[in-house]
């Protein structure tokens, strides 16, 4: 379950590095793409409009022209990780973000997803995960997405972990999520099992729990 938990601690990651890039007179201004009004993102996130002009910044400062695509995400998605490779795990998160899948990342999409991640119910995370690990969007996880996820995290986090990692970890990793989740052993995920699951972990709760004040 040590997958589930990780992915929530790599967003926590990622949200402390823009707001320590913000000040505290903020507007959002023009740029290439311009956003949504601040009412209309406070109506439909769980941010105040303080808090979305402070991620605002943020992501302006990393995005001038108001989009990310896949390539600008994972350079700045490496820069959390420089001991290893976080290229593959940031294009299964850059398809997570993109839930249009129109190849760019809005302000937009960014604050809706983090809205989601530290705001939103238990529910709500445990959905949001499940969409990511869900790589076909087809309403399952199976085997071979989970691999490619597990084998991703493992490269980001680099060859150097202590204790050091074996060959076959992240085999063993995914046999373990799926003795754990696969609850009526049909060899698939569904997101009644995830939630479930999840659910029946308590560090997985305590996980998310942390998220709740992180801006």
């Amino acid at each position: 379950m040590g997958v589930v938990m990780g992915t929530f601690t790599m967003q926590s990651k990622q949200v402390n590095y823009l707001k320590d890039k913000t000040d505290d007179d903020l507007e959002i201004t023009m740029v290439c793409h311009r956003p949504e009004g601040l009412d209309q993102l406070e109506a439909i996130t769980n941010f105040s409009k303080r808090e979305l002009q402070v991620l605002y910044r943020g992501f302006k400062n990393e995005c001038p022209s108001g989009v990310v695509n896949e390539d600008t995400f994972k350079q700045i998605y490496s820069q959390f990780f420089p001991q290893g490779d976080a290229s593959t795990y940031a294009h299964y998160l850059f398809n997570a973000f993109d839930t249009a899948q129109s190849g760019s990342i809005k302000f937009e999409d960014f604050v809706a997803a983090l809205s989601i991640l530290l705001r939103g119910s238990i529910t709500e995370k445990l959905q949001w995960t499940f969409n990511l690990y869900d790589v076909n969007r087809d309403g399952y996880i199976n085997k071979e997405e989970m691999t490619g996820i597990v084998r991703a995290i493992y490269d980001m986090m680099g060859k150097y972990t202590y204790p050091a990692l074996k060959n076959d970890a992240p085999k063993q990793h995914v046999e373990a999520f799926f003795q754990k989740m696969d609850k009526n052993r049909d060899g698939v995920v569904t997101l009644d099992e995830f939630i479930l699951s999840c659910q029946e972990d308590e560090n997985i709760m305590r996980s998310l729990q942390l998220f709740e004040n992180v801006i």
